[in-house]
Order: C-alpha cells, then sequence, then structure tokens
C-alpha cells in the first residue's frame, strides 16, 4: 500500500494532533475494544482461555458444557460444545444512544461464535443479554445471521445496531455501562475451536441534526492508491445474495479496501463462482458478509468481520466526528469505508440519489474535496469521483435528513468502517487513538 514519506508523516502526525485536540472538547463516541494478551485475560471464563503470541485471542480451553441450537434459516439442528468469556463491564466515556460491535475471529469448518451485549441506563436498569449476531466465516454449519424482534422496552436491536428507543425525551434513557459475553462454539470432540482476535463496541450519543458544522480541510492533496470494483458489475447476479448491483455496495466497498492492504481470497475460495464474471472476489465478498436474517450483505460488523478473516487484518464498525478526523486516518494510510444517505441533487457528480450506501474514501483534493471510490459506478474504470467537500461531509455526518417526498429520514451520523493491518505502523497507531479508537 501507499505509505507516506518523511514529509507526508509529518503531516499526518500534525493532523492526528489537531484532531485529537478537537475530540477532547466536543466528545460524542465511545470505543473499547479488547484485543491484547492481557485483555483476554480479564474478565470472566467459563472453559476459555487467552492465547498468547504474535496475536493474541480466546480459545477454547476445556468445554463449560453442550447446547443445542436449530438454525431458523435452514432448520439444521446441531449439539455444539461450547465455552464462554464474559468482558469487564465498561463505562462509557459517552452516556450513549446507541452500541455497535465489532469482531474479528477465526472460525474454521466446525465452528462459530455468538456475540451478546448488555447495557446499564443511567438510572441503574440493566438490558437483558442482546444477541449482536451468530457468526462464522463460512456457511456450512450455521447460516450467518442478526436476531430480529429482540426489546426490552426501553431499547432495540436493529439489525447490528443496539438503539435507546426515545432519546429524544427530556431525561431520556442513555447507555452509561455495558459489557460483551462472547460464547465460542465447536463440534464436540473436536480439536479445534475458534480463535477470537478482537472483540468490543463504539457507544454515541450523536444529537440530531440535519447539517453539520464546516471542517478546516488540510489544503494538501493525498490519495492512496486503492484498487477500484464497481458493484454494478454484478446487477442480476446471486439472488441469494441479494442479487448483486446496488444491494452489493458494502461488501464490495470492503473488497477494495482488503485488496489496498494487500490480500485476496484464495483460488479455492472462488471456485464456486460462475468463471464468465468478472471480478469474483466481490462475489465472494457478498456471500462472506450475506446477513440471512437481515437478508443483505451490508450488515456492518459482518463486513469488519469479514476484513479480518485474511492474514493479519483487524476491521471494526464506528463513528468519526469530523472530516478532519477522517483526513487525518487517510493522510496515515487508512481508507475509510463510510455510510451515506442523500437525494440525487445533495451530491454533485453522483448521479443518483440513495436511502443508504457505502463508499470508501481514498484521498482529498489540493482545496479539501473528497476522493472516493464509489461501487455505484457502471463499470470499474468509473469508481474514482471527486465530490465537493462540504455536500459530502454533511450527507456523511448529519443525523436526520429529508427524502425525496419532503419527508424526514435518517442519515448515519458518521458511521464507518476502519480496515488496518493487526499491528499498525506507528503513524497509523498514531491516527488511530487521535480519532478515539484505540
Amino acid at each position: 500500500p501507499a505509505r507516506p514519506g518523511p514529509a507526508g508523516a509529518q503531516e499526518a502526525e500534525a493532523a492526528a494532533e489537531a484532531v485529537a485536540q478537537a475530540a477532547a472538547t466536543a466528545r460524542t463516541v465511545d470505543n473499547r475494544f479488547w484485543y491484547s494478551y492481557a485483555h483476554w485475560r480479564a474478565g470472566t471464563h467459563r472453559g476459555t482461555a487467552a492465547l498468547d503470541g504474535a496475536r493474541p485471542g480466546l480459545v477454547i480451553d476445556t468445554p463449560a458444557g453442550h447446547t443445542e441450537y436449530t438454525d431458523p434459516h435452514t432448520a439444521k439442528k446441531g449439539t455444539w460444545e461450547y465455552a464462554v468469556w464474559t468482558s469487564p463491564v465498561h463505562r462509557c466515556g459517552v452516556p450513549g444512544t446507541e452500541a455497535i460491535a465489532s469482531w474479528n475471529a477465526h472460525t474454521p469448518a466446525g465452528t462459530w461464535i455468538q456475540i451478546e451485549l448488555r447495557a446499564t441506563y443511567g438510572g441503574g436498569a440493566t438490558t437483558p443479554w442482546y444477541v449482536m449476531g451468530r457468526w462464522a466465516s463460512g456457511d456450512g454449519d450455521i447460516r450467518r445471521t442478526s436476531v430480529d424482534g429482540q426489546t426490552d422496552g426501553s431499547s432495540t436491536v436493529w439489525t447490528d445496531t443496539l438503539a435507546v428507543d426515545a432519546p429524544a425525551k427530556a431525561n431520556g434513557v442513555r447507555i452509561a455501562h455495558w459489557q460483551l459475553r462472547l460464547t465460542l462454539h465447536r463440534r464436540p470432540g473436536a480439536a479445534q475451536g475458534p480463535t477470537v482476535w478482537l472483540a468490543g463496541a463504539m457507544v454515541s450519543d450523536v444529537p440530531d441534526r440535519f447539517t453539520v458544522p464546516a471542517s478546516v480541510p488540510s489544503r494538501q492533496a493525498h490519495e492512496l492508491k486503492v484498487p477500484r470494483y464497481s458493484q454494478e458489475v454484478h446487477k442480476g447476479r446471486y439472488p441469494q445474495y441479494d442479487n448483486g448491483g446496488e444491494a452489493w455496495c458494502s461488501p464490495t466497498s470492503s473488497q477494495m479496501a482488503i485488496e489496498y492492504w494487500g490480500r485476496k481470497p484464495a483460488a479455492g475460495d472462488l471456485a464456486w463462482v460462475d468463471s464468465r464474471y468478472p471480478d469474483p472476489q466481490v462475489c465472494h465478498a457478498a456471500r462472506s458478509t450475506y446477513d440471512s436474517a437481515y437478508k443483505g450483505c451490508g450488515n456492518w460488523p459482518f463486513n469488519a468481520a469479514y476484513a479480518a478473516t485474511y492474514p493479519d487484518l483487524a476491521g471494526v464498525v464506528t463513528r468519526l466526528r469530523s472530516l478532519a478526523d477522517l483526513e487525518a486516518l487517510v493522510r496515515s494510510g487508512i481508507p475509510v469505508i463510510t455510510s451515506q444517505s442523500f437525494r440525487a441533487e445533495e451530491l454533485t457528480g453522483a448521479g443518483y440519489g440513495t436511502a443508504g450506501h457505502l463508499m470508501i474514501v481514498v484521498g482529498f483534493t489540493a482545496s479539501g474535496d473528497v476522493v472516493a471510490n464509489d461501487p455505484n459506478s457502471p463499470d470499474d474504470t468509473a469508481v474514482r469521483r471527486v465530490y465537493k467537500r462540504r455536500e459530502w461531509e454533511n450527507a456523511w455526518l448529519r443525523t436526520k435528513r429529508h427524502n425525496s417526498a419532503g419527508k424526514v429520514a435518517s442519515g448515519s451520523g458518521g458511521v464507518c468502517y476502519l480496515y488496518a493491518p493487526a499491528r499498525p505502523s506507528a503513524i497509523q497507531l498514531g491516527a488511530l487513538r487521535a480519532v478515539g479508537v484505540l
């Protein structure tokens, strides 16, 4: 991947320092991820153990018991050994209205994991253990799935996001503390189980807003050399994975970022794809991120978890505070996958409107405009776009907007995927710390 030279390194460090100073005065996001050997030794173990080494993790030591699971999408019933790790309680630096979990894991055939989150509100009441995902990298044992219908009357899980039901009310409910519970499963008697390398969550309290303050551009052009893939060349393909085209913006963006870091699926992983189709790795990404309950490939943590199946790559879902945050990451060498929604006339040059779309920001022009690889393009050669900074920034960071019918709709509030090496460079570590991810 492209990396900043000596001058670029100084600029990246200066950008990270400015971001850190700004974040200290306007904090709306709190991240907490466990990934080190000391992290995994903490918490409560029921049959799990911390694994030391180049990439520490959590593994099954002695199973805590057996359980049966009937897959709701296939009706396939199976018996599994399991072990459980419960994280320490994390006190939110930002009492939040939303929480999104992330995890990175290796799940060989015959294994899978369940990720749960339990929150405590400011008034002291505690939620049930909400299932944030049942996940495996493949689909031979269970179907990867979110779990619908989870609520306690004060908060609800919407696919991949735990959200407080009425945050705008006076003295409204807020998430004050939370903890994760990871349940690792394997076939009875198996010698190998799953390994979890990273787990945690982002909690946020982004105020409702139709517009956001303009950030100050660095005025220094910088662009990363990220592969370019179009989602539209796959339109109508693989209906079982949501039919390609506009439904594949998330896995297409993920695949571009993964390949920027020099990773690709093996030839054997692509053997199932029709040999007549170009860019078969995008089809593989769609299959590997598909959520059988959501019936689509846009589950945010499932995309980050897919990225982390590649050697020594980590992925999380978070929110950033401003375009200056994003620019600091890009200047450090980390492209950023962003979620935004807009009407066609709100983003000059896009040529489409969307209720929710993923693209990958790869750079900035000298005037501060956004350079993005936008998968909503007719072919791979048309993927690189330059969007006006002010228009793009608002479409990404706002939480409220008016749709084409004039009705109030939601925006992502700065949601993004961050994929980076499990052992980032010093400059990248500085940028990740500055934006609050580490």
